[in-house]
């Protein structure tokens, strides 16, 4: 019986040792896995986009704001203060400081509760990053075991660079450059003694001494921290009656401090789930945009606004009416500005890049370079007579009948001029002597999507963004060199080094200069004495077409000056009619013109004059001065096909079926946006339909 009862407690003892063994082991290895955390420390650091100067656009976090600062950033006074106020023996302890902690069990006693902690920097850093703020005996166990781990593990400062860099100090900052650049917009290097001390009193209570909320609470716990340094002797008594007389600004400061919002979000749009999280990373974005061209664009744009809601009597509350505006500079396709909504507030969509709306007529410049390229010139006159097509879709025969906006016709009109007064039956008929096919593969070399099949091609029916727009009207603006707009010029590490650089896509040649500079001097009379006369300015030279769809739905104006492409875009977030008078001339052109208005004053060395390449001639014809290259020759006196092109009111065309879809849209920017005596639409719209198949010609 002895000898069972021998046997039976030895395998208890083994049991119980084998537990203890067990579990040693496993608390070993939590506590392992733990330590690593504060050993390898990556916290989340909020990253920064900058504008092309350096200027701070926005902070981008996910879940916390941190700001990370090295141990060498931190000033020696502000240390001070965390030590002295904190734990003062940091420096001589192992993590775990015996005189604290008997000092924190005699109160607890005397209280019959735990109320004071007596923890070390290290267990506070610990708790925070680690572990709950329970007041528990084994938590408080494995706290100091952890404090003995950290510090055999890692050097003093390294201690402190993480501890000041994890803290929360209130308001929304995470750390203590968070904390400096949140309440005193100053850098670290920058702080007094007394706003060191107001930071370092912060993390005890964050809420209750915010100086935002609680000035006077907070200058009181900072007047406390110095007089403990003072009384340590760790500043002097003239230092300390300084910091103590000083009344520091604190500010009110959004986390974000975003003055930039249509820029930021499309730069994380772009970099969603590229380079891992850009919002943890720690990173310095660099963008091509100028704040100070991004300020006179938000102008631009409220301006033009604002005078349009007054035209139409609507609310700034209520209206659906919206706009866009989008600047690159022309060699090097940087947005220097883009604002995609008149408010923010209301409305994050960006206009620019997410939604895709008909050009209309400021389409209408590509098909005209075509025609350049293919050997016509601006004096070569084309035919603005009316003419019907016919077609059938299934058995049911189908017309179009394709008109001026003003219901006239010219008989013959020059190039230039059709395209300076937007006539819509000089491009219908050129488009048809040109050939549908032709223009599409010019089109498709510049990545225009969703190019129409039909005749519909001839008033821009088609769908672009303005930064679409944007991209292929540089070919005009770059003589005849197209650049992708990029709006992020290269992305650092927190480490410093450059791991990303953007590439433009870029074609080059799509024509030449010279021929290039035609369509340019026929776009300057368009602002000169065309439909885009609301967008002169005087001073610099600009050029630029106008447009606007079917029953002024949309509203454009996209032009450039010598160095700097701008493309404008107003209409209804419902996609309902603007209104009367609604054209690209009357709304767009006006915010075009207040841009670079405020441009040449905020810059006055902007080039101002277009320059002429080498291949552009002038001589007379007809008594006008015309420009020709070698490629566009003055026209001869023989009847070319165009101007013998004889014009019938009916012309069948072959049979085809499914040819058209219902959908139409008709160019209205032939009206004078100055004239108040046009009604809004005398004529009834003149439908143009998108083709299904092949091409009608």
């Amino acid at each position: 019986m002895i000898n069972g009862l021998i046997k039976g407690s030895i395998i208890l003892i083994l049991i119980f040792a084998i537990a203890l063994i067990a579990a040693f082991i496993y608390a070993y290895e939590e506590i392992k896995l733990d330590a690593d955390k504060l050993i390898n420390y990556k916290p989340e650091i909020s990253s920064v986009i900058l504008d092309r100067n350096g200027e701070q656009l926005a902070y981008v976090f996910k879940t916390r704001h941190r700001l990370y600062a090295r141990y060498d950033e931190l000033p020696g006074y502000l240390v001070e203060a965390l030590v002295a106020v904190e734990d003062t023996r940091f420096f001589e302890h192992k993590g775990v400081n015996p005189d604290a902690i008997v000092r924190a069990i005699v109160t607890d006693i005397k209280a019959g509760k735990f109320v004071e902690g007596g923890s070390t920097l290290t267990q506070q850093l610990i708790k925070n990053k680690l572990l709950s703020n329970e007041k528990k005996l084994a938590r408080k166990l494995k706290e100091a075991i952890l404090a003995l781990k950290i510090e055999r593990e890692l050097s003093k400062e390294q201690i402190l660079e993480r501890y000041l860099n994890e803290i929360f100090f209130g308001n929304g900052y995470y750390g203590i450059k968070t904390a400096a650049i949140g309440f005193f917009h100053k850098d670290l290097s920058e702080l007094t003694l007394k706003e060191s001390a107001i930071l370092v009193g912060l993390p005890n209570a964050p809420s209750y001494l915010n100086p935002v909320k609680h000035y006077k609470r907070a200058l009181a716990r900072a007047n406390s921290v110095l007089y403990r340094m003072k009384s340590i002797g760790w500043v002097t008594e003239q230092e300390y009656i300084r910091a103590i007389k000083e009344t520091p600004q604190v500010y009110k400061t959004t986390l974000t401090q975003n003055i930039a919002p249509y820029i930021v979000d499309e730069v994380q749009r772009r970099f969603k789930g590229r380079l891992g999280d850009i919002r943890t990373g720690g990173y310095q974005i660099y963008t091509t945009v100028d704040m100070k061209q991004q300020k006179i664009a938000r102008e631009a744009l409220k301006y033009a606004h604002t005078k349009a809601l007054k035209l139409y009597k609507e609310s700034p509350a209520k209206t659906t009416l919206n706009a866009g505006i989008v600047s690159v500079e022309s060699k090097t396709g940087d947005i220097l500005a883009m604002v995609g909504g008149v408010d923010y507030k209301r409305s994050a969509f960006n206009r620019i890049t997410q939604t895709v709306r008909q050009p209309g007529s400021a389409f209408k410049p590509f098909i005209y370079q075509t025609a350049l390229d293919m050997g016509y010139n601006p004096a070569t006159e084309l035919t603005d007579l009316s003419r019907t097509f016919q077609y059938f879709k299934g058995d049911k025969r189908m017309i179009w009948s394709p008109k001026n906006y003003e219901g006239d016709f010219k008989g013959f009109i020059r190039l230039k001029e059709a395209l300076v007064h937007s006539r819509n039956l000089a491009t219908v008929n050129l488009v048809h002597d040109l050939g549908v096919s032709t223009i599409r593969k010019r089109l498709e070399l510049l990545d225009v999507p969703h190019i129409p099949r039909d005749m519909s091609i001839s008033l821009g029916n088609l769908g672009l963004s303005p930064l679409k727009m944007a991209q292929i009207f540089s070919v005009f603006a770059n003589y005849g060199h197209m650049i992708e707009p990029r709006l992020v010029s290269k992305i650092v590490a927190k480490e410093g080094a450059v791991i990303y650089e953007t590439r433009p896509k870029e074609i080059a040649d799509f024509t030449y200069p010279a021929q290039a500079y035609l369509m340019t001097d026929i776009l300057k009379d368009v602002v000169k004495r065309g439909t885009g006369k609301n967008a002169a300015v005087q001073g610099i030279e600009l050029a630029g077409k106008t447009g606007t769809t079917n029953d002024n739905v949309d509203a454009w104006f996209c032009g450039y000056s010598p160095t700097i492409e701008t493309i404008v875009w107003f209409g209804r977030d419902n996609n309902h009619r603007i209104g009367r008078r609604a054209t690209g001339g009357a709304l767009a052109a006006p915010a075009f013109a207040y841009y670079y208005r405020e441009l040449i004053k905020l810059y006055p060395d902007t080039p101002r004059v277009f320059e002429k390449p080498d291949g552009v001639m002038s001589a007379l014809y007809k008594g006008k001065t015309e420009l020709y290259t070698e490629t566009s020759p003055l026209p001869s006196d023989k009847p070319t096909a165009t101007t013998m092109t004889i014009v019938n009111q009916e012309q069948n065309v072959e049979k085809r079926e499914g040819f058209f879809d219902e959908n139409y849209i008709v160019d209205s920017d032939d009206m004078d946006p100055d004239d108040e005596n046009q009604t809004d639409r005398e004529k009834k719209p003149v439908k143009i339909i998108q083709q299904e198949s092949a091409d009608l010609f």
